[in-house]
């Protein structure tokens, strides 16, 4: 039974980040241990509805009103296998998910803040690595059946975890010389220090899960080989084919990169700094690609724009201007727009916020400008005004509100058009969809054998979608095996968030 009052006796409160000085001066996460007297007070906050609809706004199916109230009562064992019986990696998501469970919270509906169920879920799962070092859990009996993941993000290691778990033998191939992924080189360490990865990777190794770096499928090993030592095949590669603006004037000029090859070299020197190794944030031709004393202009609004942001301070940039292309949101839900309990467009701050730039909204880049030698010096920018027509997006620039501001240096962080074009997918034979992304049947598999899952499958989206991805693949996976039992399969490869019809 919960606390039937504990909404209206604690207010929504999260712990006080680390102070903007102290934090931009390392690459160690914002946010400190709330505590657990903290923590338990949240948690008593969750009222145990009678339709819990955060359960609809998570595709993991979270237990969330079960582990809440397991908090409140002290029974943090209870609450650890609780949040675990649905989520290979909380640790990863209550640090990197933006919680559209949250926005579905009933609380919202009455116009109170929701539970901070996200700081929950990570503060029970850090208290699993605490208590028990994340045990490993290794199949008792082996099937003499065996799985070729591609790819180490979320996707691939939730799938991985859950068929190792099953007996299978699983084998993950990584064409980079660490295993995870976008978690790994894509996320800064101020929002996902990597002990967490590695800690995970730990359990998962003890568990059987073989892992193989540098190694890119359809160049150093082929799709043939691949099929012949496995069974069944998984993809799970992601869609790291960063938007582009080619027809931008100016757009060849040095000094102009895609938001990930700042974020990836940048997470290099990290790397290398806490192996003791010297290094300089430079992409691989040997570029420098470092934010120290330049102006920055980061163009996009997202995470990985925000990423970039806390990036840029911690290299110690000059100044910061990032660009968004849309009006600045509301501090608050529209009901008209985005009724509860679907994902509001609301005005997200993020902790590199805080820390400094400024921002700019409803603009849109019109030229790079050459300062003489091809390098860019600044960015010209008009005023914009965006409306969708036909399902199309038109941009109008605003006449006489064109001005240029200072730029050493530009972040294209405009999104996703899906998975890379290489050359395992010829060899799978299996294409790119409209979007970018290799489509599947209902068993998840994209051709005979061999199933597709995460962002590679769904387009760029949350880490939470490619966990449950991860594993409703690996379910489809376990019974093409033949396997005894059924894995969970917390969605379909049609399932799509929560919206209003």
């Amino acid at each position: 039974m919960p606390d039937p009052n504990g909404f209206l006796r604690y207010d929504r409160r999260l712990p006080a980040r680390r102070p903007v000085p102290v934090r931009i001066s390392d690459w160690r996460e914002v946010y400190p241990p709330a505590g657990e007297e903290l923590i338990r007070e949240q948690a008593t906050r969750c009222m145990d509805c009678g339709i819990p609809f955060c359960h609809d706004g998570c595709p993991l199916g979270n237990r969330i009103p079960d582990w809440n109230d397991l908090v409140r009562t002290g029974n943090w064992d209870a609450a650890v296998d609780s949040l675990h019986a649905t989520n290979n990696f909380p640790e990863f998501t209550g640090r990197l998910c933006p919680a559209p469970c949250e926005a579905a919270c009933v609380l919202g509906l009455g116009g109170q803040q929701p539970v901070t169920i996200k700081q929950v879920e990570v503060e029970i799962a850090d208290a699993a690595v605490a208590r028990d070092g994340l045990r490993p859990r290794p199949a008792s009996v082996s099937t003499g059946r065996s799985v070729a993941v591609v790819g180490s993000g979320p996707a691939g290691l939730a799938a991985a975890q859950q068929l190792a778990r099953a007996g299978h033998t699983v084998t993950v191939y990584e064409r980079d010389d660490a295993i995870g992924g976008l978690l790994r080189y894509g996320i800064p360490d101020f929002k996902l220090e990597k002990q967490h990865i590695d800690k995970r990777l730990a359990q998962l190794t003890a568990e059987g899960v073989r892992f193989r770096t540098g190694v890119e499928v359809g160049v150093d090993v082929t799709a043939e080989q691949l099929r012949a030592e496995h069974d069944a095949v998984l993809l799970a590669c992601g869609a790291l084919q960063g938007r582009d603006t080619p027809e931008t004037p100016g757009r060849a000029l040095r000094g102009v990169h895609q938001a990930m090859a700042h974020l990836v070299a940048a997470n290099r020197v990290v790397a290398a700094a806490g192996d003791g190794k010297p290094a300089l944030a430079t992409l691989p031709d040997g570029t420098p690609i470092d934010a120290a004393g330049k102006h920055v202009v980061i163009i996009g609004g997202g995470d990985t724009a925000a990423d970039c942001l806390g990036v840029a301070h911690r290299q110690g940039a000059a100044g910061v201007h990032q660009l968004d292309l849309y009006p600045e949101p509301p501090t608050e839900r529209d009901a008209a727009r985005d009724p509860w309990p679907t994902w509001p467009w609301v005005l997200r701050n993020y902790p590199a916020h805080e820390e400094g730039g400024e921002r700019v909204f409803a603009v849109a880049v019109q030229e790079f400008v050459d300062d003489g030698t091809g390098q860019v010096r600044a960015v010209r920018i008009a005023e914009v005004t965006v409306e969708k027509v036909d399902g199309r997006r038109i941009v109008t620039a605003l006449p006489g509100s064109e001005r240029e501001i200072p730029a050493d240096l530009v972040l294209l962080a405009i999104g996703f058009e899906g998975t890379e074009e290489q050359p395992l997918l010829a060899q799978f034979g299996v294409n790119r969809n409209g979007r970018g992304a290799i489509d599947s049947r209902p068993d998840w598999q994209a051709t005979d054998g061999v199933f597709v899952a995460g962002d590679m499958h769904r387009g760029a989206s949350l880490i939470v979608w490619a966990i449950a991805e991860g594993r409703a693949a690996a379910a489809a996976i376990h019974t093409y095996l033949g396997g005894v039992g059924d894995l969970p399969a917390p969605v379909d490869p049609a399932r799509q968030p929560l919206a209003a019809r």
